[in-house]
């Protein structure tokens, strides 16, 4: 668990996210339960990203609970995300040196900043890390990964624009083994998941990097804008049939974004979240705890 995960959520989380269920709470405070109250719940939170599955879960909770005492809603609210985010939370453990960590994604996502905050991470945790720069399309990339990885005092692996993404993956893994590091992070590049033929150079990334050691472990963490609501398990479907999905990365929950939207996409797509991502900094970068989660948008 990350310090100082609550209060750093807790701040950084979209006004709209924040304490959701002390808004639901208050509908219903030293009043009786009533259909027209139950409809204000949903439309509440279905607009906090929520999912379908999950506000009807809610609603029978506070169903079942009888009434308006604070204690009791926040509870049954509370109780049920409980259950839908139990094994949500990703840890990776060093097992096989180097574990390879694939960040996968559409344009815009944060996979580039994403990459080098996971390295800063690893880095200050004790474990070596190389960053490989496989984002060779997007032309400031390169540069952009470069700069982070001279400000976090991590090594790279960098590439040119307009290189064969699979071959500057098959070096970082070359020096990542020759190197002994505990960790390789590859940037690739944001891609829509509709378009065919970049889906199959991702699918080459892997089978280069299988190819090149078969013992390793490949992690494909899918870096989700926490933004999207039931894009995102479209998303996950396409990209994981072409390089299987172990995680998630879920960024942009400072802003406007929706704190709910964690709830949603673990429930549909069954991935653990490693970390999110609620600001820009380094430090903006936390490991997912589900409980710490839970306090910063019900209230503790």
């Amino acid at each position: 668990m990350a310090i100082g995960f609550f209060r750093k959520i807790g701040q950084k989380l979209g006004q709209r996210a924040k304490a959701f269920g002390g808004r639901v709470v208050s509908i219903f405070a030293g009043k009786k339960l009533s259909a027209e109250r139950v409809e204000d719940v949903e439309e509440m939170l279905y607009g906090a990203d929520l999912g379908r599955e999950t506000v009807e879960d809610i609603v029978k909770s506070i169903g079942k609970c009888g009434g308006g005492d604070e204690k009791s809603l926040r509870g049954a609210i509370r109780c049920t995300l409980e259950k839908i985010l139990d094994g949500s939370e990703g840890r990776l453990s060093i097992e096989s040196p180097p574990e390879v960590i694939c960040l996968i994604g559409v344009n815009g996502s944060g996979k580039t900043t994403s990459a080098a905050k996971l390295a800063g991470f690893m880095s200050k945790n004790g474990n070596s890390v190389l960053l490989g720069s496989c984002d060779t399309f997007r032309a400031a990339a390169n540069e952009q990964l470069c700069h982070w990885a001279e400000r976090l005092g991590v090594e790279i692996v960098r590439s040119k624009h307009g290189a064969d993404a699979a071959a500057v993956a098959y070096d970082a893994l070359s020096a990542a083994i020759a190197r002994k590091k505990d960790v390789l992070i590859l940037d690739t590049a944001g891609r829509l998941h509709t378009k065919e033929n970049l889906l199959e150079e991702l699918e080459k990334v892997r089978r280069v990097l299988v190819k090149r050691m078969p013992e390793a472990r490949f992690h494909g963490w899918l870096v989700l804008d926490g933004h999207q609501g039931s894009n995102g398990l479209r998303q996950a479907q396409a990209f994981n049939e072409v390089f299987p999905l172990s995680g998630l990365v879920v960024t942009k929950l400072d802003g406007s974004a929706r704190g709910g939207a964690i709830v949603a996409i673990f429930r549909q797509m069954g991935l653990p979240i490693y970390f999110v991502g609620v600001g820009e900094n380094a430090e903006d970068f936390l490991q997912f705890s589900s409980g710490e989660y839970l306090d910063a948008i019900l209230g503790e």
